[in-house]
């Protein structure tokens, strides 16, 4: 069993590992699906390889772009670089790029993407005999299907257990293609899912609307318009499997771990290297505890999990295909929090005493307010900042981004605040309530 967490830079990997992530995956930029952010170098990844091994954790080499024939060589002498450093494992989709890493990195394990659309115990059987070591299912796997996978063939599954979900089978998004020419296939996606839009009832009598994408069926009844499009109108088609409009919620399996941990999944995957440090440390956590609570065979849901993950920026919570296409198990967040998060990060504690905190912040913070540290036990507690003081002691009005400060507090600081952790302060609406 085995929690794998999300690492967007080096700072989010150290933090992932430290709450408890058994394995981080993350990779370079073009190859990765993530061309559009900074990520790692190259060095960085040989670096962080080296950082879960000391810590006897594992690091999965994310290579799941569908390639051009320009990007083989680039890939090639990639592989050829990486191999001294033996990753644990490599996740791919193209399956020429899974021939090339066999050949390249004979130690390592080949894990098979969820961009490959693996959704039957047949296409685990044939990436078993090609040599693969695991498989990432696809998004629309159902709980019962990866239990029949699961008996068919002897294979480590992988499975998301949270973030966001794409509108499209196993994130083969083209809606930032068509919106934006930006391919998500090759790590550009824009997120248009995510954007705003209105749902638009043509009546009769009106006039023709525009539509930048248009099918040979019946004429659709409804439209949605994006607010910085107003000009362009895109149908809305409905078929007997439903209508399908864009990601509206992310996946929170929080409260189903036993029930995939018999289904017999080993590897509970968290979507977000773009995500915040914030997001990584406060969903690890969470997860973390759930899983050593399924361990021990409790299947107890703590609340506190629950309100824990709702601090987090999202479009609310969905179970997603696991239990069925529609299987009414979304949760059901306060509307007015959905993509408003609760807490601000305010920074990461390098050092720590039982009178104050060395903090490399993250926000402005200044004597009076109030923070909570995400550690064992007192994650909901808050303490108010009663001085802020530079690195060498002098008194300060606040603290500085990028410049490491000492916080001391209206109390002394449990022993339960570790180095690496990392503190929040409530936002102003949510204080105020």
């Amino acid at each position: 069993m085995e929690l794998l967490a999300p690492a967007g830079n080096m700072e989010k990997m150290r933090v992932a590992l430290h709450y408890g992530a058994d394995a981080v995956y993350l990779g370079l930029a073009d190859f990765s699906l993530r061309s559009m952010s900074r990520g790692f170098s190259e060095d960085e990844v040989f670096e962080a390889i080296k950082l879960a091994r000391s810590l006897g954790r594992k690091a999965f080499i994310t290579l799941n772009i569908l390639p051009h024939n320009r990007d083989l060589e680039a890939l090639r002498e990639h592989l050829q670089r990486l191999a001294p450093h033996r990753p644990d494992g490599v996740i791919v989709s193209d399956p020429g790029v899974f021939e090339m890493a066999a050949e390249l990195l004979p130690d390592s394990d080949l894990h098979i993407s969820t961009q490959a659309n693996i959704t039957n115990a047949a296409s685990a059987k044939f990436w078993k005999r090609m040599g693969a070591a695991r498989i990432v299912l696809a998004r629309e796997v159902s709980i019962e299907e990866i239990k029949q996978i699961r008996d068919a063939v002897d294979i480590e599954i992988e499975a998301f257990v949270h973030g966001s979900i794409c509108m499209a089978y196993s994130g083969r998004c083209y809606i930032s293609s068509f919106m934006t020419n930006r391919s998500a296939n090759d790590g550009e996606c824009a997120n248009s899912c995510r954007w705003n839009y209105t749902l638009l009832e043509k009546k009769s009598g009106e006039g023709e609307m525009t539509a930048p994408v248009q099918r040979d069926e019946e004429e659709p009844t409804y439209f949605l318009r994006e607010e910085k499009r107003p000009d362009e109108y895109m149908p809305v088609f409905e078929n007997d499997r439903g209508t399908y409009l864009m990601s509206a919620k992310d996946l929170c399996m929080i409260e189903h771990i036993p029930e995939l941990l018999e289904a017999g999944v080993t590897s509970f995957k968290i979507e977000g290297r773009g995500k915040g440090v914030n997001y990584a440390a406060g969903v690890v956590k969470v997860y973390r505890e759930a899983l050593d609570a399924a361990a021990r065979g409790d299947r107890t849901v703590d609340p506190r999990w629950i309100e824990e993950l709702g601090m987090f920026s999202s479009r609310g919570y969905t179970t997603g295909m696991f239990f069925g296409p529609h299987p009414d198990k979304d949760y059901h967040h306060d509307e007015a929090r959905i993509d408003r998060k609760t807490h601000d990060f305010g920074g990461i504690v390098r050092e720590r005493s039982a009178e104050q905190i060395l903090l490399a912040p993250r926000t402005v913070l200044r004597p009076g307010e109030q923070i909570q540290f995400l550690s064992k036990g007192i994650e909901t507690d808050l303490f108010t900042i009663t001085a802020v003081l530079d690195e060498e002691g002098n008194t300060v009005a606040a603290t500085k981004n990028e410049a490491m400060a000492r916080l001391q507090f209206d109390r002394p600081i449990p022993d339960v605040v570790r180095p690496m952790d990392i503190i929040r302060r409530p936002c102003m609406t949510t204080a105020a309530n």
